[in-house]
């Protein structure tokens, strides 16, 4: 029998999944999809970019509105949007009908990536709540670690398109875990209405603090270094190191899995150490690692084995950083948690689609593009985490 904490642990990481299914088990299929609708490799990134970007915008409906209802229903309204995106997808004629599915998908999906983050605030702060959303990334790492073998599967058996109707049956699914065993964490007394001048008002004090903006760009600038990689490995990985689809299934889940594994910590290195420290010393780490990849990259090192190797160095460190960011983001927020939750999860997605779609233009099918635009995003990251320090400190100043 599973204790209360590990079931929301399984029952919000099994919700949760959909979103990055949409992503993981694609992934195998962008050369394939560019070839096969007549498009060219930058088309088929757009298909991941366009989606991280709605994905982002979405979030801010989201929020506000668990706030006024609670969290069930704009769940199950979401993944039912997601999965008619799904549908949409599996019959496109074309790019430009994917890309259009793959936004109908993220506007559905975000519901997904906002909602449990209020429901474990909801439960749970501090370390408790870093512990359960740890515990929620290592269900969700099942996707980064099979979704893309599952994808590369489905393509040998049925083709691309079957993906989209896997994802929709995966989001059925989860519209009935939601109904029948989420329990609603949102008391009626606790809600609120949706008010444009809250909402606005809401969000001012948000954009206004230092630590929040802070923390939420220093999980944000780490994410999109996982955006571009998503965009970029497995043409990186497939035409330049002549992997097979399996094979680029096969390195992506080692990269995964260094992220997931070293989630698994943060909550007991936090209790040991503090969050600030281990999110500093994160935070180091993953500037370290990226930018001795790029310097060997740059100096010829070109060899796949070194790749590998040290991005799964540079996903461990962020496995620290990521859960432990989100959770103190919403610290000092619980009052609008779904407010919270929706600007910072828009943010991040911004920020990583933003990145994603800039380094789009220097892609060339080789290494380097990759790796410089993930170790831009290590810089970014490390100068956040420098701000919101000082800003932190302030706040802890004039709080004595």
């Amino acid at each position: 029998m599973l204790s209360p904490f590990v079931r929301s642990a399984v029952i919000l990481g099994l919700m949760s999944a959909v979103g990055p299914l949409a992503i993981d088990m694609f992934l195998p299929a962008l050369p394939t999809v560019a070839d096969h609708l007549g498009s060219t490799a930058a088309a088929a990134q757009l298909t991941i970019t366009a989606y991280f970007i709605a994905f982002g915008l979405a979030q801010m409906i989201y929020g506000p509105i668990a706030d006024m209802v609670g969290r069930k229903p704009p769940v199950v309204a979401g993944l039912a949007l997601f999965a008619a995106g799904s549908l949409v997808c599996a019959a496109a004629p074309d790019m430009a009908w994917l890309v259009g599915g793959r936004v109908l998908q993220a506007l559905g999906g975000a519901a997904v990536m906002v909602i449990p983050r209020a429901i474990i605030r909801d439960m749970h702060t501090g370390t408790q709540a870093t512990r359960l959303m740890a515990l929620v990334m290592l269900i969700i790492s099942v996707s980064p670690m099979l979704a893309p073998l599952i994808g590369s599967g489905v393509i040998a058996i049925s083709g691309w398109r079957a993906i989209f109707g896997v994802l929709a049956v995966a989001a059925g699914l989860s519209i009935l875990l939601t109904l029948t065993l989420q329990p609603e964490t949102l008391k009626p007394e606790n809600r609120v209405p949706v008010r444009l001048s809250a909402i606005v008002g809401g969000s001012l004090k948000l954009l206004r603090d230092p630590v929040f903006m802070g923390l939420t760009f220093v999980g944000g600038f780490g994410m999109a270094s996982f955006f571009v990689f998503l965009a970029s490995a497995s043409f990186v990985y497939t035409g330049h190191y002549g992997l097979t689809p399996t094979g680029f299934s096969l390195a992506f889940a080692a990269n995964a899995l260094g992220f997931f594994s070293a989630s698994q910590m943060a909550a007991s290195l936090g209790e040991k150490f503090g969050a600030e420290r281990v999110v500093s010393w994160a935070v180091s780490g993953f500037l370290g690692f990226t930018l001795l990849l790029l310097a060997l990259m740059a100096a010829g090192f070109d060899h796949f084995a070194l790749l590998v190797g040290l991005l799964i160095c540079a996903n461990g460190c962020l496995g620290l950083v990521i859960p432990t960011t989100m959770v103190m983001a919403l610290d000092d927020h619980g009052d609008i948690a779904g407010l919270a939750s929706s600007l910072g999860g828009m943010l991040q997605m911004l920020a990583g689609g933003i990145l994603t779609m800039l380094a789009g233009p220097f892609f060339d099918g080789t290494p380097l593009p990759m790796v410089a635009a993930i170790a831009l995003a290590a810089v970014l990251a490390f100068t956040a985490m420098r701000i919101t320090g000082s800003a932190r400190g302030r706040r802890l100043v004039a709080a004595q």
